[in-house]
């Protein structure tokens, strides 16, 4: 715990929690309610107990009758079952509970509300049956002065709850309705906002990893043990078998704790949780099983409770060795997981202490008020986690904004100094190239000393001489496109198209060439650089000019389809071999019917400008029929 900043946060909740607990069991609970109390049978009543704004709860003095027993003095909420702490004893069968009523003042309409019995009930007052059924009951009646004899015979077969062990109450219809309304209202409020946060953790489950999933499961299990209260106030068909469904959620509610814990302390791959996980996933395996034994083995409820109550300190343990785990490793959920901590190990303490010494009124069960609790400080947890998370993306973000910036001024540097190596030597090495031609021609002019054998060296070397001349052509080329500067600006097609026309349709006539222009009939822009749009035509019209014979044609057109503006370029040439159409567009390579003249960068520079405007281009070629060229841009609205 040396150089823990955090540890008030955890203590200061364990603190405020033990004061609150402290204060539900003397202001929420019926064991603490004020007289009148039964004895030996019997309970004395007047008008003014009636007048409270809470009913009467009546815990003390019945008699209680069963297999076993006759007449005997108890309160309700002593025994959980029938077996009265005899492991050897059916925990199940028939019972009877009497309690006489013994009032003084004026006649009025009351209620005994039953909140739940675990047995099949039928209830009698003066001999007369007034309600049946399974789970809560009420029986409604006129309170006359004198005695009224009231009683409940319960009839259970399975569950480890047997007869009546909550409390029942006396009290007006108002009375009554009060603590209903807050009670709904309560438990309303329990069930939905767990699920809630379920629904808020649900978006972050792709994202959020196993973090989020495991809280989403907390609170699911949270939810559906709180749901327990609506299934008996309805008196739902499942209510007799709900105690299988609700330990089922307290276990899956147990195990994410420790999970959410182990998560969050980074502690899920050593052998301590692996180990932990077999323990906390076998021993609600054999809770449930001893469940279903209870109609068949005696000792079933026995041991049930007593490996519940392992269960629960288990489970605090592994939850305080991970809380502990994260606060030494100093990791930012380590004060969220040591207060779920002391949250669940209040809880826990609360349920074994206060055991048969608490029963709420209006509100929860302290362990269910700490569950609560838990679920709001691990919802707190995620709640931070997603809004650290979004800060280190928008800072991930930033940074790499900067860094992008960064490299993006490298390389372009980098693209400058090299343009401006290229350029400088393609300058440089001008001088000694055409001088190596000169030298060529003067050797064969002279004559002297030229046989066959030194004329072949000579075209060899001239041949070398006139593919560097073409390269060296080709990089000045490309370092005069680079120069072009400028943003992209908004150009009509019409204006591009009459431009071309007026470029190149006296060459084409000195050719005895037809060139054509097709213009568009309605308007439409692209964006583009102008020296650019007018180097791509040079390129392509010039190509053209070379391939189409005299009394050919050449065609640019231009048509547009829905976003997209196709313009065309096609003449009816010389036409290119098929199995050159896939390499046309390479850098530096030249045809066969072009390799004396050929650069190998025109269609390069025409595919790159075409790509950079955002298009695409293609060509299609029949040998002796001509070529077209297609180019898509995106059209300018």
């Amino acid at each position: 715990m040396k150089g823990y900043k955090n540890w008030w946060l955890p203590l200061s909740v364990l603190i405020l929690l033990a004061g609150f607990l402290n204060f539900l069991f003397y202001f929420d609970n019926k064991y603490q309610t004020p007289p009148p109390y039964g004895r030996s049978g019997m309970i004395m009543l007047s008008e003014r107990d009636l007048d409270r704004e809470q009913p009467i709860f009546l815990i003390d003095g019945w008699m209680l009758t069963d297999e076993r027993v006759t007449d005997m003095f108890t309160y309700i909420g002593e025994f959980s079952n029938l077996q009265r702490g005899d492991m050897w004893a059916s925990p199940h069968g028939q019972a009877c509970y009497e309690l006489t009523l013994c009032y003084e003042g004026d006649s009025q309409v009351v209620s005994v509300d039953f909140p739940q019995i675990s047995s099949d009930y039928t209830v009698f007052m003066d001999g007369y049956e007034l309600a049946e059924g399974t789970g809560k009951g009420r029986i409604t009646f006129l309170l006359t002065p004198g005695s009224h004899h009231l009683l409940v015979e319960t009839l259970s077969e399975l569950g480890y709850y047997s007869g009546m062990y909550f409390p029942p109450a006396l009290g007006t219809v108002e009375a009554f309705s009060r603590v209903n309304n807050i009670q709904s209202f309560a438990y309303a409020a329990a069930f939905l906002l767990p699920l809630v946060l379920a629904v808020f953790t649900l978006f972050l489950w792709q994202t959020g990893g196993k973090l989020s999933r495991c809280f989403g499961l907390l609170c699911c299990s949270y939810a559906l043990y709180m749901f327990r209260y609506f299934v008996f106030l309805y008196s739902m068909p499942v209510a007799p078998y709900w105690f299988l469904v609700q330990n089922l959620a307290l276990y899956c509610l147990c195990f994410y704790v420790v999970l959410l814990t182990a998560l969050a302390s980074e502690s899920t791959s050593g052998k301590a949780w692996r180990w932990m996980r077999r323990v906390l996933l076998i021993l609600p395996v054999v809770l449930m099983l001893l469940c279903l034994l209870t109609p068949i083995i005696t000792w079933a409820v026995w041991m049930h409770g007593r490996l519940t109550d392992i269960y629960y300190v288990f489970t605090f343990f592994c939850v305080a060795f991970f809380a502990v785990k994260g606060m030494k490793k100093q990791n930012w959920e380590s004060h969220y997981t040591l207060t779920g901590c002391a949250v669940f190990g209040t809880g826990l303490f609360a349920n074994l202490v206060f055991s048969n010494r608490f029963e709420p009124i209006y509100f929860f069960w302290q362990f269910e008020w700490c569950s609560l609790l838990l679920v709001l400080v691990f919802g707190a947890m995620m709640i931070s986690r997603s809004r650290r998370l979004l800060v280190e993306n928008d800072m991930l973000t930033n940074h790499l904004e900067e860094q992008v910036k960064k490299r993006t001024e490298e390389v372009t540097q980098l693209l400058d100094e090299r343009k401006a190596f290229f350029s400088d030597m393609a300058h440089d090495l001008k001088a000694p190239v055409f001088a190596t031609r000169s030298f060529i021609e003067a050797i064969r002019k002279s004559g002297v000393g030229v046989d066959a054998e030194l004329q072949g060296y000579l075209d060899q070397a001239e041949a070398k001489q006139q593919e560097m001349a073409r390269r060296l052509q080709g990089l000045s080329t490309i370092n005069e496109l680079d120069k072009i500067k400028g943003e992209q600006i908004r150009i009509a097609i019409g204006e591009v198209l009459s431009e071309v026309y007026a470029a190149y349709h006296g060459e084409a006539e000195v050719q005895s060439v037809y060139f054509v222009v097709k213009q568009l009939g309605e308007e439409a822009f692209l964006m583009a650089q102008p020296e650019k749009l007018n180097i791509l035509f040079e390129n392509l019209v010039y190509n053209a000019l070379k391939a189409t014979p005299r009394n050919g044609s050449i065609t640019v057109s231009a048509r547009t389809k829905e976003d997209k503006i196709n313009i065309i370029v096609e003449d009816t040439g010389c036409g290119i071999p098929e199995e050159e159409l896939p390499l046309v567009f390479q850098r530096f390579y030249v045809g066969k019917s072009n390799r004396k003249t050929g650069t190998g960068l025109g269609l390069y520079i025409v595919h790159s400008i075409v790509t950079e405007m955002g298009g695409k281009i293609s060509v299609s070629s029949t040998v002796g029929r001509g070529t077209k060229f297609i180019m898509e841009f995106p059209k300018d609205n």
